[in-house]
């Protein structure tokens, strides 16, 4: 039998598929205390998938004007990528996971800097990502429907609009947050990410429900020919 090599545009250092990361890590913690919890439970997994692969926490990317944080930096043998996390949740209180834990997630209300953000991140993985031998990977875990669910007909046009994550939505281009009437929260994307949410976990009680939005940005799609930006560390 001949196994199909992996993508390693669609891989954590090449080794591992998301997939499989996402399958271990549901089994194990199907709900998390917070972000930082998620991110090194993720590692964690990763390493038990793939001992070859190192991880590394808030990374310093340095750009020629500035320095920026990367969330995990996931180094293998002959391939990088960078990940940005966003747990964004709403309340929820209950027993999860093996061992079982008790939770009490709080609510975040701003919905609309959750989409924000988000784009964020993509753009920022777009900049890190300008090397051949690297990947990224945007992923936001959530239990809030509003982020996932397409916005009623009919419904009205919010300052996050061009910023909208739902299922079955795209991104490019230039999105201008309150049609450009603030500036600073304008990003610009050089390829197009078509949006699909996966199932992650399901949880007795309203606020039970936990998906995740996985987008990847390959080497190719980064500004690899942008003048004056040093690829990061």
């Amino acid at each position: 039998m001949t196994t199909r090599p992996l993508d390693s545009s669609q891989t954590i250092a090449g080794r591992a598929s998301l997939h499989e990361v996402m399958e271990k890590l549901r089994r194990r913690r199907p709900v998390f205390h917070s972000e930082a919890d998620l991110q090194h439970s993720f590692a964690r997994v990763l390493w038990e998938l793939a001992p070859e692969v190192e991880s590394r926490l808030e990374v310093p990317q340095r750009q020629s004007d500035r320095t920026e944080y990367l969330d995990l930096l996931c180094i293998g043998p002959e391939a990088r990528t960078c990940v940005e996390f966003k747990y964004f949740t709403r309340r929820w209180e209950g027993v999860a996971g093996d061992p079982s834990e008790a939770y009490s997630l709080r609510a975040h209300a701003a919905t609309d800097l959750a989409r924000l953000h988000f784009v964020r991140d993509i753009a920022r993985l777009e900049r890190f990502c300008v090397r051949t031998d690297r990947n990224g990977l945007a992923l936001m875990l959530t239990n809030e429907p509003a982020l996932w669910t397409p916005p009623a007909p009919g419904h009205r046009t919010t300052r996050d609009h061009e910023f909208r994550i739902h299922a079955g939505n795209e991104l490019t281009g230039t999105r201008l947050w309150a049609k450009g009437a603030y500036g600073p929260n304008t990003c610009v994307l050089e390829a197009t990410y078509p949006l699909t949410w996966d199932a992650y976990s399901e949880q007795d009680g309203s606020g039970g429900e936990f998906r995740y939005l996985a987008v990847f940005v390959s080497p190719s799609r980064g500004v690899a020919t942008a003048s004056g930006r040093q690829a990061p560390l």
